[in-house]
Protein backbone atom coordinates (compact mmCIF):
# COMPACT_ATOMS: atom_id res chain seq x y z
CA UNK A 1 0.00 0.00 0.00
CA UNK A 2 1.39 3.48 -1.02
CA UNK A 3 1.57 6.06 1.65
CA UNK A 4 -1.58 8.65 1.11
CA UNK A 5 -0.03 11.37 2.08
CA UNK A 6 2.92 13.65 0.27
CA UNK A 7 6.29 12.68 0.91
CA UNK A 8 8.46 15.29 2.70
CA UNK A 9 12.27 16.00 1.47
CA UNK A 10 14.68 16.84 4.51
CA UNK A 11 17.41 19.22 4.01
CA UNK A 12 19.47 17.80 7.14
CA UNK A 13 22.91 17.48 8.17
CA UNK A 14 22.82 21.00 9.86
CA UNK A 15 24.03 19.10 12.35
CA UNK A 16 23.48 16.05 12.38
CA UNK A 17 22.67 15.29 15.50
CA UNK A 18 19.59 17.75 15.76
CA UNK A 19 18.78 16.17 12.41
CA UNK A 20 18.38 12.98 13.83
CA UNK A 21 16.43 14.13 16.95
CA UNK A 22 14.26 15.80 14.16
CA UNK A 23 13.42 12.77 12.03
CA UNK A 24 12.34 11.06 15.75
CA UNK A 25 10.27 13.63 16.69
CA UNK A 26 8.49 13.53 13.40
CA UNK A 27 7.63 9.98 13.70
CA UNK A 28 6.34 10.84 17.42
CA UNK A 29 4.48 13.53 16.26
CA UNK A 30 2.41 11.41 13.10
CA UNK A 31 -0.73 9.89 13.76
CA UNK A 32 0.37 6.27 12.94
CA UNK A 33 -1.09 2.99 13.53
CA UNK A 34 1.65 0.86 11.22
CA UNK A 35 4.62 1.41 9.06
CA UNK A 36 2.30 2.89 6.02
CA UNK A 37 0.84 5.21 7.97
CA UNK A 38 4.09 7.10 8.44
CA UNK A 39 5.26 10.03 6.33
CA UNK A 40 7.42 8.94 3.69
CA UNK A 41 10.87 10.80 4.19
CA UNK A 42 13.67 11.67 1.46
CA UNK A 43 16.84 12.71 3.23
CA UNK A 44 20.07 15.06 2.21
CA UNK A 45 21.90 14.68 5.29
CA UNK A 46 24.48 16.96 4.23
CA UNK A 47 27.02 18.26 7.03
CA UNK A 48 29.62 20.06 4.23
CA UNK A 49 26.97 22.64 3.53
CA UNK A 50 29.13 26.48 3.82
CA UNK A 51 28.86 27.98 6.88
CA UNK A 52 25.29 29.82 6.62
CA UNK A 53 27.21 33.01 8.75
CA UNK A 54 30.23 33.23 6.74
CA UNK A 55 29.33 32.19 3.68
CA UNK A 56 25.86 32.63 3.06
CA UNK A 57 26.20 33.24 -0.90
CA UNK A 58 27.81 29.74 -0.83
CA UNK A 59 25.31 28.28 1.84
CA UNK A 60 22.22 28.95 -0.55
CA UNK A 61 23.65 27.47 -3.31
CA UNK A 62 24.26 24.24 -1.90
CA UNK A 63 20.97 24.37 -0.21
CA UNK A 64 19.63 25.02 -3.93
CA UNK A 65 21.02 22.08 -5.23
CA UNK A 66 20.23 19.68 -2.60
CA UNK A 67 16.24 20.86 -3.31
CA UNK A 68 17.21 20.39 -6.60
CA UNK A 69 18.11 16.61 -5.84
CA UNK A 70 15.31 16.04 -3.58
CA UNK A 71 12.64 17.03 -6.01
CA UNK A 72 13.61 14.98 -8.62
CA UNK A 73 13.78 12.03 -6.18
CA UNK A 74 10.39 12.71 -5.28
CA UNK A 75 9.90 15.02 -2.72
CA UNK A 76 6.43 17.27 -2.75
CA UNK A 77 7.22 19.29 0.73
CA UNK A 78 10.76 20.40 1.84
CA UNK A 79 11.58 21.03 5.12
CA UNK A 80 15.09 21.88 7.00
CA UNK A 81 15.40 21.48 10.77
CA UNK A 82 18.32 24.16 11.20
CA UNK A 83 17.35 27.46 12.18
CA UNK A 84 20.20 29.40 11.06
CA UNK A 85 20.09 28.30 7.38
CA UNK A 86 16.49 29.34 6.84
CA UNK A 87 18.34 32.93 6.15
CA UNK A 88 19.96 31.32 3.18
CA UNK A 89 16.72 29.10 1.94
CA UNK A 90 15.66 31.23 -1.35
CA UNK A 91 17.78 28.39 -3.02
CA UNK A 92 15.00 26.35 -1.53
CA UNK A 93 12.45 28.26 -2.89
CA UNK A 94 13.72 28.48 -5.97
CA UNK A 95 13.13 25.06 -6.71
CA UNK A 96 9.25 25.58 -6.16
CA UNK A 97 8.30 23.28 -4.07
CA UNK A 98 6.09 24.01 -0.50
CA UNK A 99 8.92 24.91 1.85
CA UNK A 100 7.71 25.02 5.51
CA UNK A 101 9.40 27.75 7.17
CA UNK A 102 10.76 26.61 10.67
CA UNK A 103 10.80 30.39 11.77
CA UNK A 104 7.48 31.35 11.37
CA UNK A 105 5.76 28.44 12.71
CA UNK A 106 7.75 28.10 15.65
CA UNK A 107 7.05 32.16 16.13
CA UNK A 108 3.51 31.37 15.81
CA UNK A 109 3.89 28.68 18.65
CA UNK A 110 6.03 30.70 21.19
CA UNK A 111 3.00 33.26 20.76
CA UNK A 112 -0.34 30.82 20.30
CA UNK A 113 -0.25 31.25 24.29
CA UNK A 114 -0.64 35.32 24.99
CA UNK A 115 3.11 35.77 25.34
CA UNK A 116 4.43 38.77 24.24
CA UNK A 117 7.78 38.78 25.66
CA UNK A 118 9.54 36.16 24.13
CA UNK A 119 13.79 34.94 24.98
CA UNK A 120 15.61 33.29 22.43
CA UNK A 121 18.42 30.84 22.70
CA UNK A 122 20.01 30.65 19.62
CA UNK A 123 23.22 31.24 17.33
CA UNK A 124 23.34 35.07 16.33
CA UNK A 125 21.68 34.11 12.75
CA UNK A 126 19.05 32.38 14.56
CA UNK A 127 18.48 35.56 16.70
CA UNK A 128 18.32 37.91 13.81
CA UNK A 129 15.69 35.59 12.42
CA UNK A 130 13.48 35.75 15.23
CA UNK A 131 13.86 38.95 16.02
CA UNK A 132 12.55 39.83 12.84
CA UNK A 133 10.23 37.43 13.05
CA UNK A 134 8.73 38.20 16.71
CA UNK A 135 9.22 41.99 16.19
CA UNK A 136 6.54 41.53 13.37
CA UNK A 137 4.21 40.51 15.22
CA UNK A 138 4.58 43.04 18.14
CA UNK A 139 6.83 40.88 20.72
CA UNK A 140 9.46 41.35 22.42
CA UNK A 141 13.26 39.64 22.03
CA UNK A 142 15.16 38.47 24.73
CA UNK A 143 18.47 37.48 24.17
CA UNK A 144 21.17 36.17 26.17
CA UNK A 145 23.50 38.66 27.56
CA UNK A 146 27.73 39.53 28.34
CA UNK A 147 29.02 35.71 29.16
CA UNK A 148 25.83 33.61 28.44
CA UNK A 149 26.47 34.53 25.21
CA UNK A 150 29.69 32.63 24.05
CA UNK A 151 28.66 30.29 26.81
CA UNK A 152 25.52 29.69 24.62
CA UNK A 153 27.51 29.28 21.65
CA UNK A 154 29.93 26.89 23.40
CA UNK A 155 26.99 24.78 24.75
CA UNK A 156 25.66 24.47 21.07
CA UNK A 157 29.09 23.69 19.54
CA UNK A 158 29.23 21.06 22.28
CA UNK A 159 26.02 18.89 21.22
CA UNK A 160 28.01 19.18 17.73
CA UNK A 161 30.87 17.25 19.53
CA UNK A 162 28.44 14.84 21.01
CA UNK A 163 28.42 16.60 24.63
CA UNK A 164 24.93 16.18 25.93
CA UNK A 165 25.41 14.68 29.48
CA UNK A 166 23.98 16.50 32.78
CA UNK A 167 26.61 19.37 33.14
CA UNK A 168 25.45 20.53 29.85
CA UNK A 169 22.20 20.14 30.08
CA UNK A 170 22.27 22.27 33.79
CA UNK A 171 23.77 24.80 31.76
CA UNK A 172 21.38 25.49 29.37
CA UNK A 173 18.54 25.04 31.42
CA UNK A 174 20.25 28.08 33.39
CA UNK A 175 20.14 30.39 30.42
CA UNK A 176 16.81 29.49 29.90
CA UNK A 177 16.33 30.46 33.55
CA UNK A 178 17.89 33.93 32.95
CA UNK A 179 15.69 34.81 30.24
CA UNK A 180 12.71 34.07 32.50
CA UNK A 181 14.41 36.08 35.13
CA UNK A 182 14.57 38.85 32.75
CA UNK A 183 10.66 38.67 31.77
CA UNK A 184 10.36 35.92 29.18
CA UNK A 185 6.85 34.59 29.23
CA UNK A 186 7.88 31.88 26.66
CA UNK A 187 11.08 30.59 25.55
CA UNK A 188 12.15 30.29 21.81
CA UNK A 189 14.73 27.06 21.66
CA UNK A 190 15.94 28.75 18.26
CA UNK A 191 18.72 26.04 17.37
CA UNK A 192 18.03 22.71 16.44
CA UNK A 193 21.25 21.60 19.04
CA UNK A 194 19.47 24.07 21.87
CA UNK A 195 16.14 20.58 22.64
CA UNK A 196 19.03 18.23 22.61
CA UNK A 197 20.29 20.03 26.41
CA UNK A 198 16.11 21.46 26.87
CA UNK A 199 12.96 20.10 27.09
CA UNK A 200 9.79 21.64 28.97
CA UNK A 201 10.27 20.42 32.17
CA UNK A 202 13.45 22.27 33.09
CA UNK A 203 11.75 25.88 31.80
CA UNK A 204 9.27 27.54 34.51
CA UNK A 205 7.49 29.20 30.96
CA UNK A 206 6.14 27.41 27.63
CA UNK A 207 9.16 26.38 25.79
CA UNK A 208 8.59 26.39 21.67
CA UNK A 209 10.93 23.42 20.82
CA UNK A 210 11.57 24.77 17.07
CA UNK A 211 12.59 21.06 15.85
CA UNK A 212 9.35 19.85 17.67
CA UNK A 213 7.24 22.64 16.29
CA UNK A 214 8.80 21.98 12.83
CA UNK A 215 7.99 18.24 12.78
CA UNK A 216 4.26 18.97 13.50
CA UNK A 217 3.98 21.27 10.68
CA UNK A 218 5.69 18.72 8.52
CA UNK A 219 3.10 15.92 8.99
CA UNK A 220 0.22 19.12 8.56
CA UNK A 221 1.88 20.01 5.44
CA UNK A 222 2.01 16.28 4.37
CA UNK A 223 -1.49 15.92 4.66
CA UNK A 224 -1.29 13.28 8.30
Amino acid sequence: MSFPGKTLGVLGGMGPAATTDFLMKLQAATPAARDADHVRVLMDLNPRVPDRMAEPEAATAELGRMAERLKAMGAEVLAMPCNTAHATADGIRAAGLPFVDMIAETTDEALKGGARTVGVLATPGGEALYRVALTAAGATTLLPEGEDRPALMALIQGVKAGRTGPEARAAMAALAAGLVARGAEAVIAGCTEVPLLLSAPDVDVPLADSAEVLARACVRACGE
